[in-house]
């Protein structure tokens, strides 16, 4: 069975905020809207994290990423 890392980002659209908190305690702050968050999503991506989940509610999306480890 493959083992895995995981990973949170969060974005309150209403006021730009995005947040991405990484294994070991890295955090990564940002601010802006749609395409800040296409962006970091393609940093991300290229660090090899995938979306394995998405919730949303009222401003707030919540994205669990996870990768191999």
């Amino acid at each position: 069975m493959g083992r895995f890392e995981y990973a949170t980002m969060e974005w309150l659209w209403d006021s730009g905020g995005i947040r991405v908190d990484l294994p070991g305690g890295e955090v990564k702050n940002a601010q802006g809207n749609y395409t800040a968050v296409v962006a970091t999503l393609n940093e991300l991506g290229k660090d090899g994290w995938q979306v394995a989940n998405c919730v949303a509610s009222a401003n707030w999306l919540f994205w669990t990423l996870q990768r191999g480890a």
